[in-house]
């Protein structure tokens, strides 16, 4: 404990979990967390350390950046249980060594139970608190079908690729000091929101080096591991999940779990000045908002107006603030409503989007509305990027929606549900959690997948990966990749300077350009002078992970400064 105890006083982020995970014995395993790592032949970067170390794992065992993708989200699912999760969704995006692309749906949908009302009284007051907290905020989870339906490129059974996780569930793992304060911010949440008080609870609040152990989610791990996905959408898992919704009047049954099914979708892909950018389709907007960032500043010199100029933060703003407001009218799951992608990315529709552009002053937000062709998620998402030795590379976004999702653990069960109910439109015109505008194209229908900021990318340089990026964060999803490629493709950075350095965001409504804290001062106060408002300068906007090809042919892979997150490689 001695020994323990200096590491936590002078590496706060060195840490000691007792698992058979990694070493195969039951003595402390001690890591440290590595943010920065040059490879020769494969990476892994995530939101913590030791589901990267679970990958890695998996990588060294055989298995390809598939299996390690799949390995590290269902590691993710037990030591970032903020945001890693079984009880969510995500997408998919991959280049694989053959050199098939291929993406991969695993949204939550809406129970058949739901309907486009769901959250608004007699009176016609939509009711947030609903859609955000408790049993009727959640969707039918996802990412369990995601993986199974991944791993038809795998090469190692599931059954080892879900051992990591059951052991940091089974044996714990420490905690660090911002798991602890997260736990403890939560506490009356879990009081109010659960029927069964679960693993997270205690009375004494947490604190940096703390077991976490997981016997609920342990034994719900072991039955994926015994039954396929079978294990988590029927059996047990799936009568535990009835019986949490109807003790807390939630919508989700049975059948639900049984009819729901991952989709195979095209990428969405497109070509910038030579590379191959390849990422997510609706019902995630990531990729089409990039494509039309991208493709508005294509023909300028951005390059030449130099990092966080008041004219490139400028330029960047307004295809920020143009693509939004797009977004706002036109993007949902297109299932069910028709968006016209092709119309929307059309040379000649973006040039008409850039006719008001001037470069001395803000187009008023009125000449923004789209043409004849805000909603905001959370930020507590999560993003994994791993590229491995044989030309395959994966980048997975997956989320709860809001932190610790719901808010509601699945009595017996012990994951979090998600409370992605809130993505939908509850309203047309009623602000979600964070303020932003949702409308018809994004109503809540029965199996519908309500729409998605999270923007898995991949950039290909001659057909080959060269980038792999993503974060969480909301809205600022799309705006956060954008800047890490063009802070590449454009000025020239490393990747660690390309995800570190102060991002900014805008989301044309609210009208407010949004900064990190460090922002270049004289950039911001030249924005102001031409009528920009500037809002409040912020803490950390997203945790970006990113592999990138250097021209040697090694991998440089980085995780971002602003929390945990860790990379692994060799």
């Amino acid at each position: 404990m001695r020994l323990l105890a200096g590491m936590l006083l002078f590496f706060t982020l060195c840490l000691s979990v007792q698992a058979q995970v990694f070493n195969g014995t039951n003595q402390p395993f001690k890591y440290t967390v590595t943010k920065k790592m040059v490879t020769d032949k494969g990476a892994v970067v995530s939101a913590h350390p030791l589901a990267s170390e679970a990958g890695l794992l998996i990588l060294k065992k055989g298995g390809n950046a598939i299996d390690a993708a799949i390995a590290t989200q269902l590691a993710l699912a037990v030591v970032y249980p903020n945001a890693g999760n079984i009880g969510g969704g995500g997408f998919m995006v991959a280049h694989l060594a053959s050199g098939e692309r291929v993406s991969l749906d695993y949204r939550e949908m809406a129970p058949s139970l739901a309907h486009r009302d769901m959250y608004i009284d007699s009176n016609g007051v939509a009711s947030t608190e609903k859609s955000q907290n408790g049993h009727l905020a959640s969707g039918v989870p996802g990412t369990v079908a995601g993986l199974f339906a991944s791993h038809r490129y795998a090469k190692l059974p599931f059954a080892k690729l879900i051992e990591p996780a059951i052991e940091l569930a089974e044996k714990g793992f420490v905690i660090t000091e911002s798991e602890a304060r997260s736990l403890n911010y939560l506490q009356n949440d879990l009081k109010k929101y659960n029927t069964l008080l679960p693993a997270f609870y205690r009375t004494i609040p947490w604190k940096a080096g703390d077991t976490l152990i997981q016997s609920d989610l342990a034994a719900t791990l072991k039955r994926i591991q015994r039954s396929g996905k079978a294990g988590f959408y029927g059996g047990e898992t799936a009568k535990l999940i009835e019986a949490e919704m109807k003790r807390g009047n939630g919508l989700i049954r049975e059948k639900d779990l049984a009819a729901y099914e991952a989709k195979w979708r095209t990428p969405h892909e497109f070509d910038y000045k030579g590379y191959r950018v390849v990422s997510m389709p609706m019902p995630s907007s990531g990729g089409l908002l990039l494509h039309q960032m991208m493709k508005m500043v294509e023909t300028r010199n951005l390059r030449a107006m130099g990092f966080q100029t008041p004219s490139s933060v400028q330029l960047m703003t307004e295809v920020m603030r143009r693509a939004y407001a797009d977004r706002s009218k036109f993007m949902g799951d297109a299932d069910f409503y028709p968006v016209p992608v092709s119309k929307l990315t059309d040379p000649e529709y973006l040039k008409m989007r850039m006719r008001s552009y001037r470069t001395d002053a803000p187009t008023p937000s009125s000449q923004l509305e789209p043409g004849n062709v805000n909603y905001h998620e959370s930020e507590e998402t999560t993003h994994l990027s791993v590229m491995d030795s044989e030309g395959n590379a994966v980048a997975v976004t997956t989320t709860l929606n809001g932190s610790y999702g719901s808010k509601t653990v699945v009595g017996g069960a012990g994951f979090f549900l998600n409370n992605e109910m809130d993505d939908f439109s509850i309203k047309p015109g009623v602000p979600n959690m964070f303020g932003a505008i949702g409308g018809e194209a994004n109503a809540i229908h029965p199996g519908k997948r309500m729409l998605s900021s999270m923007t898995p990318t991949l950039v290909l340089k001659n057909n080959k990966p060269y980038i792999v990026v993503g974060t969480p964060g909301g809205t600022t999803i799309p705006t956060q990749v954008f800047q890490a490629l063009m802070n590449i493709l454009e000025f020239g950075m490393d990747a660690d300077d390309a995800i570190n350095k102060p991002k900014f965001h805008h989301q044309w409504l609210p009208d407010e350009l949004v900064t990190e804290k460090g922002f270049n001062a004289a950039t911001l106060e030249a924005l102001r002078a031409m009528g920009y408002p500037v809002g409040k300068e912020r803490g950390g906007i997203g945790r970006t992970e990113i592999i990138l090809v250097r021209p040697d042919g090694k991998k440089e892979a980085v995780a971002d400064r602003r929390g945990d997150d860790g990379v692994a490689g060799y």
